[in-house]
């Protein structure tokens, strides 16, 4: 008799250690966010250097996962994330030299297309394979290692930047993930129970519809949502210590600021979690994105640092959502032998949003002055997010009235 259920108590232990590995592996790229002015000073005084490096790892992550998503298929997620850890500590100890090539280097090839890449995208792939009654609240958990790692990582490192400098800083933390995150891949992780079968035929994308359109529509539709959302939503992540200094905010409260935004996204997640395996992706994301574009305005208009605080915790309920849900969407409408070049793919597009949203935000400071035009931008690219999931959200409401197919 075939089990109700692939779920199992070992399928949470799973999520939970991958939600500690993703704390992990994402630490490293907050270090640039923490000491942006002090290392933009000591590359020649543009913001636009360590915001690119930044920028390099996400676009590294994004295009790497493709390729590391289906290199997991053949041989395993433990490899791939060994193999991520290894390569972020050569990549942290490369870009501590100090000089503008060794950070986008470090950052954009070992970090990011060699590192993260065998991390991020594989591990969201491989949870999704071990629930199915939960899977929304599952994936919302691991993707909220890369807040938790925003959470605790920043009041560190603004500790560890102004006792040790910003390239101890980043020697030491690379060893530490590499100590940390080589043994539990290779001991823990193992087959997941849903294994990905031809079931859904040999045919392709063309001999199924999704809203009773062409399912790569569907699925251009959504990278463009995920690309739009993530410009908006990497700007405060990746600027809001730097504002507050020029606001006159102390760093260790910038960084407290950054802490609170990122916690109150790791608490919040898991409500919208919840809410995805009750209404679904695609309604969690617009209503996670209609926050996020709220908070937004505040940035804009905020000057106060009790104002920001607020705005930030704000912010971080927002945007909590969002990641998640695109990878529920994902696994909701396509076939299982799909995920792992689907997920990755939509990643991608999000791991390019919070790289040009990283890196927008340095140019456009560095051409005004000040960071009020960065952050309307990024609202004007969240209203575009708005638009297109919309229009997901219509054509899925039209297509259950008429009884179109998925």
């Amino acid at each position: 008799m075939t089990p109700s259920s692939i779920e199992t108590r070992f399928s949470w232990i799973i999520a939970g250690v991958s939600l500690s590995l993703l704390a992990f592996s994402f630490g490293g790229l907050w270090i640039i966010a923490v000491g942006l002015k002090t290392i933009a000073a000591d590359t020649g005084g543009s913001r636009s250097v360590p915001s690119a490096a930044s920028s390099l790892a996400w676009l590294g992550t994004a295009f790497g996962g493709i390729i590391m998503g289906q290199i997991a298929e053949r041989i395993g997620v433990r490899w791939t994330v060994a193999f991520g850890a290894v390569s972020m500590a050569i990549g942290l100890a490369l870009s501590s030299g100090g000089e503008p090539w060794q950070l986008y280097v470090g950052h954009g090839l070992f970090m990011g297309l060699l590192g993260n890449a065998g991390i991020n995208a594989p591990l969201y792939v491989y949870v999704s394979r071990w629930f199915d009654k939960h899977r929304g609240s599952s994936l919302a958990l691991i993707s909220s290692g890369s807040y938790i790692a925003g959470a605790i990582w920043p009041t560190i490192f603004e500790r560890s930047i102004a006792h040790y400098g910003w390239q101890q800083t980043m020697l030491g933390f690379g060893i530490l993930q590499m100590v940390v995150i080589v043994p539990i891949a290779l001991t823990v992780l193992r087959r997941p129970p849903e294994i990905p079968a031809a079931a859904a035929g040999a045919g392709g994308a063309s001999t199924y519809r999704i809203f009773g359109w062409h399912p790569n529509l569907v699925f251009v539709l959504l990278s463009i949502a995920a690309f739009l959302c993530c410009i908006t939503m990497s700007m405060p992540q990746a600027h809001l210590v730097a504002l507050c200094s020029d606001l006159g905010i102390s760093a260790a409260h910038g960084a407290a600021m950054l802490s609170v935004l990122l916690a109150g996204g790791v608490v919040c997640r898991q409500i919208w979690g919840a809410a995805s395996d009750r209404i679904g992706g695609l309604l969690t994301v617009l209503a996670s994105s209609s926050l996020q574009i709220a908070a937004m305005v505040g940035f804009v208009f905020t000057q106060d640092e009790v104002g920001l605080f607020t705005v930030a915790g704000l912010f971080g309920i927002g945007f909590s959502g969002i990641i998640p849900a695109y990878v529920l969407v994902v696994r909701e409408l396509y076939p299982a032998h799909e995920a792992g070049w689907r997920v990755p793919g939509v990643l991608l597009s999000a791991g390019v949003g919070m790289a040009s949203g990283g890196y927008l935000g340095g140019v456009i400071y560095d051409f005004f002055g000040y960071y009020a035009p960065a952050f309307a931008f990024g609202v004007l690219t969240n209203a575009l997010n708005l638009v297109v999931v919309g229009i997901l959200v219509a054509r899925q409401r039209f297509a259950r009235r008429t009884g179109l197919t998925a």
